[in-house]
């Protein structure tokens, strides 16, 4: 079912289509060493795959979880007997620094074309050297219409589901189940084709039920990683520090790396906790520090400590919905002229053309404070900000309706 050609791929539109930098490398054959970061699912592997065959080079892979730097350096040895060969990493945020460091020399030389796949931040998990010889592209998450593209392309492709009749009459579980994962999807179809003989129609019922007999099929490519901590930081989200520590004891006997866990739970703590208690950053962040410095098996008692204290800490998203509303506000209108009276003003000329010009400071006033619009005018008085209902944001709330009265309406 995996695609083979460009034009096969579904998704990435702003990578691989008409005008996408991969597709321009591609058809160039100046192919750079890259990082594929995005959501599991989304087509990491099938574009290096594609890369691979379209440019006509060798072609090895290695999966960061199994592979060490004596498997790196074998790979290595082997492409130096042909022309920039391709090597594609899987999952290469789990690669340690020696790991990494294993690939410097071969792809500054040109020995091999590096194609890295992650499902974190590079900036956090690749080391500085790599990345600074690598192109960082990211992959965004398939929408409905691209996911069931590609269940309508298997259904019509593949050698064996296109000698049967298979109609889509349903697909919200189909869609759930997967969890916008290609993979999952696909792994899914296959799964009921398996399972029903001859031709049929895909309806919620039949996929609850296949999925229900055979969940542990999912599984099969490592998927369970992505619903183990999404089992956890829901469980945290919804303030249940047992199944919390029933997820976080999951991933520790499963070797997860102890930086994934705590950095999940950094991001959490300001996502959903935010203001409702800003000691959670602190603590989470202490965490983060901890473990790099402890490691297993030690580290699993902070985890647990820092994972207890936000599941049972008073939860707002006030401060994450504040952002996106902002944000949108700001794709919406654009690079709206920032107030002249509080510009900065650091040369003379800017002085005259009036930057800073009624700027009131506000520790000059009682109380620190001076009703003044900072927002531009276009937008002035919008409110993007919305206390929590919890007991430290409701101080906010009044705080900030004791110096803006009826301007923001908290």
């Amino acid at each position: 079912m995996r695609p083979t050609k460009l034009d096969e791929l579904i998704g990435q539109e702003h990578l691989t289509g008409a005008s996408g930098v991969i597709r321009k490398a591609i058809q160039t054959g100046n192919v750079p060493s890259m990082i594929l970061w995005g959501p599991p699912g989304v087509g990491k592997t099938t574009i290096a795959n594609i890369i691979a065959n379209e440019v006509k080079k060798p072609f090895y892979t290695l999966s960061a979880v199994s592979a060490g730097v004596k498997e790196v350096r074998e790979v290595i040895e082997k492409a130096r007997l042909s022309s920039r060969s391709i090597l594609f990493i899987d999952e290469i945020h789990r690669f340690n620094k020696s790991q990494q460091d294993a690939l410097l020399g071969a792809v500054e030389k040109g020995v091999i074309t590096l194609i890295g796949a992650t499902t974190e931040n590079p900036s956090f998990e690749v080391n500085s050297a790599l990345l600074s010889r690598s192109q960082v592209y990211t992959l965004k998450a398939l929408g409905e219409a691209e996911l069931l593209a590609l269940v309508r392309q298997a259904l019509e492709r593949d050698e064996e589901l296109k000698k049967r009749k298979i109609e889509i009459k349903e697909h919200h579980a189909l869609l759930n189940i997967s969890g916008g994962d290609g993979r999952k999807l696909l792994n899914l179809v296959e799964l009921l084709a398996d399972s029903v003989p001859g031709d049929f129609e895909i309806t919620d019922q039949l996929v609850m039920e296949v999925a229900q007999k055979h969940i542990a099929r999912y599984d099969k490519s490592g998927e369970q990683h992505y619903d183990i901590i999404s089992a956890f930081i829901k469980s945290i989200r919804g303030s249940d520090p047992n199944a919390a520590v029933y997820y976080l004891a999951r991933m520790v006997e499963g070797g997860e790396d102890v930086k994934f866990i705590a950095r999940r739970m950094l991001i959490l703590a300001s996502e959903d906790i935010g203001n409702a208690n800003p000691t959670a950053l602190v603590i989470a962040n202490s965490t983060f520090q901890a473990v790099n410095v402890i490691g297993y098996p030690e580290a699993r008692i902070i985890l647990s400590q820092c994972a207890v204290y936000l599941a049972a800490s008073p939860k707002s998203n006030a401060s994450y919905m504040a952002i996106n509303e902002a944000i949108s506000t700001v794709n919406e209108t654009g690079d709206l002229p920032v107030p002249l009276s509080i510009r900065n003003a650091p040369t003379k000329l800017m002085k005259n053309m009036g930057y800073g010009k009624g700027y009131q400071y506000a520790h000059s006033y009682e109380g620190n404070f001076v009703q003044a619009e900072f927002l531009p005018d276009q937008i002035k008085g919008m409110k993007f900000y919305e206390p929590g209902n919890n007991a430290r944001e409701e101080e906010l709330r009044k705080y900030l309706r004791g110096l803006w009265k009826e301007k923001y309406g908290y």
